[in-house]
């Protein structure tokens, strides 16, 4: 017959309030751990998580809808928050929307009917339509990456702003002035906030920038590869590219290779994330990287707050905005109001 908590109890003399504080995450004495868990494992008690679920209306388990599970940027964040949430006794339940607004709140409300004890989301729908069902509930959630408005909801953002103004700053620097961008879609939160740092960087410099020099794409590599060739067809005179993610800065290396312009000396490019493939490039790319550590840590400490597990519980919903940094590598020449005409000079 398996163990009970009362087996436990009858053990080690402790009383059940406090064996049970010590199964939901509550505080108990060292001296009293230790007895526990010294009992647990002379009983081989097992917890009964189904049964625990029902008495407390809480399944220790964490949804989290993200666009593209392929996505290196998503992937780092959710190992990251899986390492902090098990650590706390937290499993999580990943969901793959494939940039799908309708397969996104498909996966909201699986989780939801899987009774999850908070969601943490990377938005799709930019409405938060997919999450009211969910946010009546009462349980936290926390956006990642794309803040969105008429949800209350915690928050864990990049600068992306200051991220593509410190980007295109570096190539104003280095003289150019037909600064090309690729970016995301025109409502996607992160998209917007980029392309304004973009506008933000030339209007400091007191460039005008033409319409043709930008170029919205889709987040995946295939847009990349559009984008750098419609750039390209559009602008003659570019010298200088600014890619806002990492997928399209793939397909931005994959298309400069296939239209056979040498980067940098022909077109100066600075991408965004994965220093692995940065260094795998030759020249190594330049890039923005977003600090993804950061990111998972703070996205589970904010969620284990809400859940009374770490810290306080804020009154008001939390916005935390995290800096990225330039990584340089040989990708940018420094080329003034030159042309794609070879004579350029090289730095590193």
């Amino acid at each position: 017959m398996a163990a009970t908590m009362k087996d436990i109890a009858r053990r080690t003399g402790l009383g059940l309030a406090t064996i049970s504080s010590y199964f939901n995450g509550g505080n108990v004495r060292e001296k009293n751990r230790i007895k526990i868990e010294e009992a647990i494992q002379e009983l081989h008690y097992e917890v009964n998580e189904v049964a625990r679920g029902l008495k407390t209306n809480a399944t220790k388990t964490i949804g989290v809808v993200i666009p593209e599970l392929n996505n290196i940027f998503c992937s780092e964040i959710i190992t990251g928050m899986e390492d902090v949430l098990r650590s706390h006794g937290y499993a999580t339940i990943i969901c793959d929307c494939r940039t799908d607004k309708t397969l996104e709140k498909e996966a909201v409300d699986f989780l939801m009917r899987k009774r999850v004890d908070g969601l943490i989301n990377m938005p799709v729908d930019t409405t938060g339509s997919h999450l009211e069902a969910f946010s009546r509930t009462g349980k936290p959630i926390v956006t990642i990456d794309r803040k969105i408005q008429g949800i209350v909801c915690d928050s864990v953002l990049v600068d992306n702003q200051k991220a593509a103004e410190n980007a295109v700053d570096l190539l104003v620097e280095r003289g150019h002035r037909d600064i090309g961008i690729i970016v995301g879609p025109g409502d996607i939160y992160t998209a917007q906030e980029r392309l304004k740092g973009y506008y933000t960087a030339c209007e400091k410099a007191g460039i005008k920038v033409k319409d043709s020099l930008v170029y919205h794409g889709d987040y995946i590599i295939k847009g990349g590869v559009s984008g750098i060739e419609e750039l390209v067809k559009r602008n003659p005179e570019m010298t200088a590219v600014f890619v806002t993610n990492y997928e399209m800065t793939m397909g931005t290396v994959i298309g400069i290779n296939e239209l056979g312009i040498h980067m940098p000396r022909e077109l100066s490019v600075i991408g965004f994330d994965n220093l692995e493939f940065a260094r795998a490039c030759s020249p190594q790319l330049t890039i923005v990287s977003q600090p993804t550590e950061g990111i998972a840590k703070e996205t589970a400490r904010i969620m284990l707050s809400r859940l009374g597990v770490e810290g306080e519980i804020p009154e008001t919903p939390v916005t935390v905005k995290l800096q990225t940094r330039i990584i340089t590598g040989r990708s940018v020449f420094p080329c003034g109001e030159a042309k794609r005409n070879g004579d350029c000079a090289e730095v590193s």
